[in-house]
């Protein structure tokens, strides 16, 4: 007679030999598979080359920005969430070389919303009132300075999106805090003759129908929505150029 024990250890043994169940294989599946927004993409011989630097609301927007500027410009991204200025620094150089010649006719950038996040001493998302800005506000302006210059210096059209709105109740950032920290941006872009892709004022008056509630991210739908913006406004500068 097998005891219980027995038969637990057995079907224990059982499942080990038979592997993974499907459920497990799609989960790792989905968990190994690679933001299609990452992937770098073949040029089209004589269309404008277009980077896009930004976090995850750029990455929400990149594939349908593609799609909007098909057979207008090969439009790349770096194959991360760029995050903070701070991280913009360190790697800017790297983005402007890692999508195929480093040659660009127009870069569409922005910092913002992981700057003015709230972090506690060992860098973790923490309450406004228990932690700081990851970026300070004059560490903020200085950053985008040096950014500006490098992208600048590679001879392409360079555009600013203002940071988008933080509403109510998103985790480690306050509301209202993008405003303070899109006014430093704008003064360090009209200083250096940056033009302004003003997503902030696009998508304030439609939120409670595009944007996540308490959350700083957007629906599919209002990310498709962003990337219409963000491609008219490309669109147009590359008419001009």
């Amino acid at each position: 007679m097998i005891r219980p024990i027995a038969l637990v250890l057995l079907a224990s043994a059982l499942c080990f030999f038979a592997g993974p169940t499907a459920a497990q294989e799609a989960k790792a599946k989905k968990k190994a598979a690679p933001n299609p927004a990452y992937a770098q993409i073949e040029d089209v011989a004589g269309l404008p080359r277009v980077l896009l630097i930004g976090d995850s609301i750029s990455i929400g927007y990149t594939l349908a920005v593609r799609e909007e500027l098909k057979g207008k410009a090969n439009v790349h991204r770096p194959a991360t969430n760029c995050g903070p200025t701070t991280n913009g620094v360190r790697g800017i150089e790297q983005w402007l070389k890692e999508c195929g010649s480093g040659k660009w006719d127009l870069i569409h950038f922005n910092f913002g919303l992981h700057d003015l996040k709230y972090i506690d001493d060992a860098g973790k998302n923490a309450a406004p009132d228990k932690g700081h800005p990851q970026v300070s506000e004059a560490d903020y302006e200085k950053n985008l300075e040096t950014l500006v210059a490098k992208m600048k210096a590679t001879g392409a059209k360079v555009i600013f999106a203002t940071t988008t709105p933080v509403p109510e109740k998103a985790q480690a950032r306050i509301k209202g805090d993008e405003r303070k920290y899109n006014e430093i941006a704008l003064g360090v872009m009209k200083k250096h003759g940056v033009a302004i892709d003003d997503l902030h004022n696009f998508c304030e008056p439609k939120l409670g129908e595009i944007q996540r509630p308490g959350d700083v991210h957007f629906t599919p739908e209002g990310s498709k929505q962003l990337a219409k913006q963000v491609a008219a406004i490309i669109t147009r500068a590359l008419d001009s150029k």
